[in-house]
């Protein structure tokens, strides 16, 4: 059974930092990514960013040059580092993982962690 668990959101300024993490754990062969979503109320789930194993990171248009994605890979996280936060950056923001317990790989997310950007 693999698991997500994030931490690191919370109720910060505009124009303030947050820095989420993100441990998977369980029965891990591989990782292929793993990645950040965040789904704000009324709107789509969306990817933030990304960073596949031994590749480059990924980006939404939105976040660039403010936003830092990053794994540890041998402790299995990652984290999201958010400068510059701003209202619209609220959302709910999801762990994604592309995972392999044995030979297959799964989809996987975590329960999510509130980010409220707020004066």
């Amino acid at each position: 059974q693999v698991q997500l668990v994030e931490s690191g959101g919370g109720l910060v300024q505009p124009g303030g930092s947050l820095r989420l993490s993100c441990a998977a754990s369980g029965s891990i062969f591989s990782i292929s990514t793993m990645g950040w979503y965040r789904q704000a109320p009324g709107k789509e789930r969306e990817s933030v960013a990304e960073l596949p194993t031994g590749g480059r990171p990924k980006y939404a248009d939105s976040v660039k040059g403010r936003f830092t994605i990053s794994r540890d890979y041998d402790k299995n996280l990652v984290f999201l580092q958010m400068n510059n936060l701003q209202p619209e950056d609220t959302a709910v923001y999801y762990c994604h993982g592309l995972i392999s317990p044995w030979n297959n790989e799964y989809e996987y997310w975590g329960q999510g962690t509130q980010v409220t950007v707020s004066s």
